[in-house]
């Protein structure tokens, strides 16, 4: 149903691409598109501690350094799978380089700076492990071959089982190098859905013969912030496109009809975070409500040098709002498989800020490579998997630099990650969730000292790095890897859910062929499908979205690769 206004619920990636299409491939007034949200980034977030709002800190301790950088993810492109995101750039004109558009700009980056990674994997005592063994035996193969050429159509095969249950006749499959660079390049757990593990082999399979180096990997010049969102911001604000920060959709007012399952949205309850004032906003026949229904960063919190970020046990806000609708239609989807099992999803990253080269330097001369290069993953010495297997502890993301463009010439910034919070340090004897961002730089020094254990160990200069910090940014998301929880292929909406006249789904938990999510690619093909259907645009006219688990010769040389 052609509409010619909209209000979009959550001012994410997703969102804010269906305002662009609307706005240049519907022909829509910028005037008539109204954001709400809690803030106007999404996870694609990114700045100086002051830029984040009171709510994501510890409260129960005041802060005493309230410096420094944080990113709450990173974010890796891969320009041969991300087309849509690409196109999307490309309609924009870049935050920070003049006479560029935002895809331009990454892409003139990243060709003078190329990914490849000599040191993903780490272990103490083997120091460098050569990645290029993936490891896997005969049966690995099977299994691996048995997903990537499973037919689209029988993909439903797959509901509600784990990876872990897929292969759990092969444990080996979870001692390959293979498994530890694919869990912790795209942040799966055995306990991930295979559904989603199914879709990402499909539509990287290609990743097979460059994975231990990462080549196939794209960065932005800057964080995502200031690379990708800040340029739609800015021109969605040129056109006149409103945006309603801190304020939270609450509810929903839906028409009585007398068909039972017509969704039609006539009001939505808004709270203004500031005063926790209400309003009812009226939404009439010619507009559209294009709703993001979960966000990894929900929930999310953060702590500082010397404290832990606290757990915020609040249910995701859009996860809230989406299980509102559930209980009113029956085909919306099941938020409760996402969000209502945090041992499944959470997370602990940190940011890591210094005021000199101390640490960065000690990483090049560990690792062998320049800044900008690689995601180094530690893998433990000793078991600690519940089968006793070992595991990767940590990974950290070493940006070219600066990362961000208030950075000082004399400043480092640093992202990690713990993908298993409720592990315990090897170095601070404490759970990952529970370390300050003190005891997080030291676990980050003591993993970095037992993979070079020379004469010139990092651990000599330890007090000298430790004073270097300007601060660690611990951050707790509960949510981080919701989106990979075990589930059938109807626990996500539609975009356009059936017998919808005027409601939209975009984001990483609605339901789109073929696309693996967690990736900036479904998030701003969502978008473009919802701009596309209310502004009557043709499918057809939608970015081709490539096949390569099609393509015969990436198969063969996947194929070759699973025998290295």
């Amino acid at each position: 149903m052609i509409k010619t206004k909209a209000v979009m619920i959550g001012a994410g990636l997703s969102n804010m691409a269906a305002a662009v299409y609307l706005i240049q491939e519907g022909h829509w007034r910028g005037e008539n598109i109204t954001f709400y949200g809690a803030d106007m980034h999404g996870a694609n977030d990114g700045g100086e501690t002051t830029d984040f709002s009171d709510e994501y800190w510890n409260k129960e301790h005041p802060l005493d350094n309230h410096t420094g950088y944080v990113a709450r993810g990173g974010r890796m492109l891969n320009y041969r799978t991300y087309v849509d995101l690409m196109d999307l750039l490309d309609r924009i004109p870049s935050a920070t380089e003049e006479g560029m558009t935002a895809a331009e700009d990454t892409r003139d980056f990243d060709a003078h700076h190329r990914t490849y990674d000599i040191a993903r994997l780490m272990e103490g005592g083997k120091g460098i492990i050569d990645g290029g063994k993936l490891g896997l035996n005969n049966k690995d193969r099977v299994l691996l071959s048995k997903l990537v050429l499973m037919p689209d159509e029988e993909e439903t095969k797959l509901d509600n089982m784990t990876i872990a249950e897929f292969f759990k006749d092969d444990p080996h499959m979870f001692q390959t190098n293979f498994w530890f660079m694919w869990e912790t390049t795209f942040a799966f757990r055995i306990q991930s859905s295979v559904q989603e593990l199914r879709r990402y082999m499909h539509q990287m399979i290609y990743e097979f013969t460059q994975i231990e180096h990462l080549v196939g990997v794209n960065r932005t010049r800057y964080n995502q912030f200031e690379s990708m969102m800040l340029p739609l911001i800015n021109y969605l604000k040129d056109e006149g496109v409103t945006f309603i920060s801190n304020r939270i959709v609450t509810d929903w007012e839906f028409a009585d009809s007398a068909m039972q399952d017509e969704i039609t949205v006539t009001g939505l309850h808004v709270k203004n975070v500031e005063d926790d004032s209400e309003e009812l906003v009226t939404i009439d026949d010619d507009t559209a409500v294009i709703f993001t229904n979960g966000s990894i960063t929900d929930s999310a919190t953060m702590g500082d040098y010397n404290t832990p970020a606290r757990e915020n046990m609040e249910y995701g806000i859009s996860a809230a709002l989406w299980k509102k609708a559930t209980n009113r239609f029956y085909n919306l989807g099941t938020p409760d498989k996402f969000f209502d099992d945090r041992k499944n999803s959470e997370w602990v990253s940190f940011t890591l800020t210094t005021k000199n080269h101390l640490l960065l330097n000690e990483i090049t001369r560990i690792t062998t490579q320049v800044p900008g290069n690689a995601l180094n993953s530690f893998l433990s010495t000793t078991p600690i998997t519940p089968l006793g297997q070992k595991d990767v502890n940590m990974s950290i993301v070493v940006h070219h630099q600066p990362h961000f463009t208030t950075q000082k010439p004399n400043e480092s910034v640093i992202w990690g990650y713990f993908l298993y919070p409720r592990r315990q340090g090897e170095f601070v004897h404490k759970q990952y969730i529970k370390m300050t961002g003190k005891e997080m730089a030291q676990e980050l020094i003591g993993q970095l000292s037992k993979v070079d254990p020379g004469p010139n160990n990092i651990k000599n200069h330890e007090a000298e790095i430790l004073d270097s910090i300007i601060n660690n940014i611990p951050v707790y998301m509960p949510y981080a890897s919701a989106l990979f929880n075990n589930r059938a292929k109807s626990d996500r909406p539609e975009v356009i859910p059936a017998h919808s006249t005027n409601l939209a789904f975009t984001g990483e938990f609605v339901e789109q062929p073929y696309q693996m999510i967690f990736t900036e690619q479904s998030a701003t093909r969502s978008g473009e499908i919802a701009a596309f259907h209310f502004a009557g645009v043709p499918m057809d006219n939608l970015v081709d979205t490539p096949r390569y688990d099609k393509d015969p010769k990436t198969l063969l040389k996947a194929t070759k690769r699973m025998f290295s």
